[in-house]
């Protein structure tokens, strides 16, 4: 269980540059396999996926995303979602491939590789995710949502560092989360951006600590 805690806190959003090394095909489907295994809103399968590894296929993709995103990556899954009505108005669809993104995250850096979650970046009034779909040569009924771009990072890990430093505070203070009758301990916590020339961008992560009587 721990172990699988550690998975889920080093998880981040990796936007630098990646290795120029393959990422196997037998890893691309344990990722798809954990998108798979993600729940379904009854049961409907709304999600679909997409592995790229050719590279020509992969620069097609590529050259149709604007701003410019995972150039460096040597491989990437799209996910394609079906608007699938489970009862009377009800579509879990976007429920749906949440849960498989957020699978298929977890098993990626499981596997030792990075990605990033982009969605809005080609969902929005450009309508890149089309153009994208049509490479993909995909059905009319299924609509392209995200793109996750799969590699080795080249830079040390510098979320890592972070997080390990926000673990030895929240040890130097770790009776503010216990609470008693007379006294409350309201803990904050502020993403701040912040830009690192060679990574991009990540977060930082504040603590504001409030007494409440």
């Amino acid at each position: 269980m721990n172990t699988f805690l550690e998975l889920i806190h080093s998880r981040h959003s990796f936007r630098g540059e990646y290795q120029a090394v393959p990422v196997k095909r037998e890893d691309l489907i344990k990722i798809m396999q954990a998108g798979i295994d993600a729940p379904s809103g009854c049961n409907k399968q709304t999600t679909s996926f997409i592995a790229i590894d050719d590279p020509h296929i992969l620069k097609q993709l590529l050259n149709v995303i604007d701003p410019p995103i995972g150039q460096s990556a040597p491989a990437a899954i799209c996910v394609l979602t079906q608007r699938i009505y489970a009862y009377r108005d009800k579509c879990f669809a976007i429920q749906d491939y949440s849960a498989a993104i957020e699978n298929m995250l977890l098993a990626i850096i499981a596997l030792g590789y990075q990605s990033c979650w982009y969605e809005g970046h080609i969902t929005d009034e450009d309508q890149i995710g089309k153009k994208m779909a049509h490479i993909l040569n995909v059905p009319d009924d299924y609509e392209l949502v995200c793109f996750l771009p799969i590699g080795i990072p080249k830079e040390k890990n510098i979320i890592k560092t972070i997080w390990s430093t926000f673990k030895n505070e929240v040890k130097i203070y770790g009776g503010l989360f216990t609470a008693d009758k007379h006294k409350s301990f309201l803990i904050s916590f502020f993403f701040l951006p912040l830009y690192y020339h060679k990574m991009g961008f990540f977060s930082r992560l504040v603590i504001s600590v409030k007494v409440l009587y």
